[in-house]
């Protein structure tokens, strides 16, 4: 234990590849939480009566502890052992997982409304001249949802959400710093290429399990399987969000393990070839490291004003605020969209995302940080790359924007103006009834109520089949349980497509972008240089981005659901407006990364020049001051 770390012998725990590695299984498992977050919102939303802003919050509540404390990882960076660290953050990401599935145990049995088959004489929710018996059972509806378990189930997924990003706050920050302290030059682009591209695996896995999970009941483990009557295609059903989280909390307790074993600091790759730069940095490190916190936190925002004013840095980081809203609503609600666009069911949709257009944004991403070790891409080459995939990307988004259906009839609701049925104006339907069934006319309506159906015929499973003696219904006078559907389930295919090709080629800009941060500030700036790139993902992207798509979605609601006199989520949506809206806002987001990205290449042509941009001797490319020495920090402030 009294070995120093220099004259350590090489071990597995003194391998950067091995940290890599590690590092990688941790981001996997920590972003899976992530991922199977995005993957069950809609469910969550669904359960629990919330809106698309409300679940847009809970989405990103948990950016709002990382950014609180991510300003801290720029003062303790260098003089923390960073990778324990990383592993009690992960030991908190654990516990908070688990406090996430905490809500279903607390809660009661799902109620989802009108339930033919359990009802005794199987009349319930059908037309009735007199539904006097109706009232007692909504009685009993509302005393369980205003029950203290079902109120305190939101508040407790935010403080779990809190803690996640809390404990998220060192994982990925000191990770990259610590890799880019210890590997080569040249490895040093293609092992965050790698990192990049397994920790975006993470949210895939987390997509793929929320799919799976998703085909089991909510209740599963509260009711017999005699006892479900739903399938998942109908409208509301709820999966087995909640059991995700406990899978996922286990993966992050095995990871968090190995990193209480690694050194503070270890031999660096190479390092022959960079002895030059190795005392250099240490010397420029030095001043910082004497800081006390309150002379950190008197001069933090004088280091970052200085770290903002480099202009190629600024840029870089804008255009990737840009991509990251556009990220935080494709990840939250593309699903969603999938599911209510192309009527899918919310399992299928899921996968969609994690087994398709994550994948495809992971190989582009691979492909990017190989493309820079290659051809040892300089600062400006990276951002030409970066501009001609943003450029690239979309032009196959563009086309998503047509690819849709209009909202399909429901009577009394859509077209608008419509009105109340008048045909059914006597049968005395809930406002809160939402047991939507398909007429043989091809009309949607509601409920059977809302339908006028006064008969139903049920198969030996105790499964409703149909509704039949349908006033409302024209031609043969019946309805089919569930939706009628957009009719758009056939442009899915090309819709994907489009999709896959966006997130690969707009991918290739992850690892540039991420190697002319860490290239375009001085060494002793990297690790605030970092932690500043971050805290502006989450104030500026992150935090609010999902609120905003969520908000945005929710002004195309047509028919918001009630529940006990309360709003709860919308169960029909304009398809139009949803569309246009949804995607028309990611497109706003890509044109603003585009525009950085080009300013960056005309900042860098007017520096081609100038000697400050020079080539190491490794192959890399870095962002250097024209004057060396350090003796003079204004000096070569300004000159930044």
């Amino acid at each position: 234990m009294g070995v120093p770390d220099a004259v350590r012998p090489k071990g597995l725990f003194n391998s950067i590849k091995f940290f890599v590695f590690c590092h990688s299984l941790l981001q996997l498992s920590q972003l899976l939480v992530s991922g199977y977050m995005k993957s069950s919102i809609s469910t969550i939303e669904r359960r629990y009566g919330l809106s698309s802003q409300k679940s847009g919050l809970l989405a990103a509540f948990n950016e709002v502890g990382n950014t609180v404390l991510i300003v801290f990882v720029s003062f303790f960076g260098s003089r923390v052992h960073r990778p324990r660290f990383i592993g009690g953050g992960a030991l908190l990401a654990g516990v908070a997982s688990l406090m996430m599935a905490t809500p279903h145990f607390l809660s009661g049995k799902y109620d989802y409304g009108d339930d033919i088959s359990s009802s005794s004489d199987n009349s319930s929710g059908l037309c009735q001249s007199e539904s006097s018996s109706a009232a007692p059972l909504s009685n009993q509806s509302c005393q369980q949802q205003e029950s203290p378990a079902q109120q305190v189930a939101y508040p407790l997924l935010l403080l779990a959400q809190l803690l996640l990003g809390v404990a998220s706050v060192p994982i990925q920050p000191f990770g990259i710093s610590y890799i880019d302290d210890h590997a080569s030059r040249r490895n040093s682009p293609l092992y965050l290429g790698i990192l990049l591209a397994v920790t975006s695996i993470g949210p895939a896995f987390g997509f793929i399990t929320g799919s799976f999970m998703q085909r089991f009941y909510v209740d599963f483990d509260k009711l017999t399987k005699d006892q479900i009557t739903l399938d998942s295609k109908d409208l509301r059903w709820v999966g087995a969000w909640w059991l995700g989280f406990l899978v996922a909390s286990c993966l992050l307790f095995i990871t968090a393990m190995p990193y209480f074993f690694f050194p503070r600091t270890m031999t660096r790759e190479d390092s022959a070839d960079n002895v030059e730069s190795k005392p250099d940095s240490k010397q420029q490190t030095k001043p910082l490291q004497e800081l006390s916190l309150l002379q950190f936190l008197k001069s933090f925002p004088r280091i970052a004003l200085r770290t903002l004013r480099t202009p190629v840095y600024l840029l870089v980081v804008l255009a990737q605020v840009n991509l990251a809203a556009l990220l935080s609503g494709l990840a939250t609600f593309m699903a969603k969209f999938i599911e209510n666009q192309f009527s899918q069911t919310t399992s299928f949709s899921t996968m969609m995302i994690g087994g398709v257009g994550i994948p495809m944004a992971v190989v582009g991403t691979v492909l990017g940080g190989a493309l820079m070790r290659r051809f040892n891409l300089s600062v400006s080459g990276s951002s030409k790359l970066c501009t001609a995939a943003i450029l690239l990307g979309m032009f196959f988004a563009m086309p998503m924007l047509l690819i849709g259906c209009p909202t399909q009839t429901v009577a009394g609701v859509f077209p608008p103006g419509t009105g109340a049925l008048s045909c059914s104006s006597d049968c005395r339907c809930p406002q809160e009834a939402f047991n939507p069934v398909c007429g043989s006319d091809g009309v949607e309506f509601r409920s059977p109520c809302h339908a006028g159906c006064s008969s139903v015929q049920i198969d030996a499973n105790n499964k409703v089949t149909n509704y039949t003696e349908c006033r409302c219904v024209g031609g043969l006078g019946f309805a089919l349980p569930g939706t009628c559907g957009s009719g758009c389930s056939h442009l899915l295919k090309p819709f994907m497509v489009l999709l896959a090709l966006t997130s690969f080629i707009a991918a290739f800009s992850q690892t540039p972008s991420y190697m002319m941060i860490l290239r375009s500030v001085p060494p002793e700036d990297k690790s605030l240089a970092v932690g500043v790139q971050y805290m502006l993902f989450r104030v500026l992207a992150f935090m609010p981005g999902p609120v905003l798509y969520g908000s945005v979605i929710d002004t195309t609601c047509i028919l918001w659901g009630r529940k006990c006199g309360k709003t709860t989520s919308c169960q029909y949506y304009n398809l139009d407006r949803f569309r246009e809206r949804f995607l028309g806002l990611q497109v706003v987001f890509v044109c603003g990364g585009l525009l950085c990205f080009l300013l960056t290449v005309v900042v860098l042509r007017r520096r081609a020049g100038r000697p400050e941009l020079q080539p190491e001797n490794n192959g890399g490319y870095e962002l250097v001051n024209e004057h060396k020495a350090t003796d003079d920090n204004k000096e070569k402030s300004s000159e930044i």
